[in-house]
């Protein structure tokens, strides 16, 4: 994060699904979760005013239940931008396709055939 550039830095944070989720290692994941919010402030003091953080993810997988395949609760979906006025709260999302078609509006390309911007709701 310490880099000036400009497009698109992505991270997946695996260890959260393949170490702790599909493992059920409830433990290890309210540690790892722990950590990482530990590290979320000094993630957004270094973004800068025009900067799009989206938080999420690509499927549940709840530690507690039993298994090891993925689990069908609602996934985290949480955008912060610095020039964003006031927190709101969106509905549900139907599909992940809107992250997809938020990224691309936020850089101002052609948006995808599937999924909505939600952007304009997020200003």
């Amino acid at each position: 994060m310490g880099k000036n550039f400009t497009g698109l830095c992505f991270l997946n944070l695996a260890e959260f699904d393949a170490n702790y989720g599909h493992k059920r290692d409830m433990k290890g994941y309210a540690n790892a979760i722990e950590e990482f919010d530990v590290e979320i402030p000094m993630i957004l003091n270094k973004l800068e005013l025009t900067d799009l953080l989206i938080i999420t993810a690509d499927h549940g997988c709840d530690p507690t239940m039993n298994g090891t395949a993925h689990t069908r609760e609602n996934v985290p979906l949480l955008f912060y931008s610095r020039s964003f006025i006031e927190p709101k709260r969106l509905e549900i999302s139907e599909t992940l396709a809107d992250i997809g078609a938020t990224i691309a509006d936020n850089f101002q390309v052609p948006l995808p055939d599937m999924g909505k911007s939600l952007l304009e709701e997020l200003k």
